[in-house]
């Protein structure tokens, strides 16, 4: 598996562009840049930065999504990309949707 790749995947499936996601996990833009590109290698703790920023798990991370995938994994990726206020948002408007 490409860390890199993987990262920005993950990035660009939440929506956020590399300065966001730097900013938000504490990170230079210039580093995870280099990371995403393959010319860096990263920490364990650096990518636990990202996942926590992504709100995801080391495991999901390493979990590649397979052309199989269905709405609802592709839901919840998106989901998982999402700030707090946005889930609470998400939740109520889904809440009135089932009304």
């Amino acid at each position: 598996m490409e860390i890199g790749k993987r990262i920005t995947e993950l990035r660009e499936a939440a929506g956020w562009t590399t300065n966001r996601l730097a900013n938000l996990c504490g990170l230079s833009q210039s580093f995870l840049r280099s990371v995403e590109l393959g010319e860096k290698g990263i920490s364990v703790e650096n990518l636990q930065l990202i996942c926590d920023t992504l709100h995801i798990s080391l495991r999901n991370f390493f979990d590649i999504p397979s052309e199989q995938d269905t709405e609802q994994d592709r839901l919840l990726r998106q989901i998982a990309g999402l700030t707090d206020d946005q889930k609470q948002a998400l939740a109520l408007f889904l809440e009135t949707m089932s009304k």
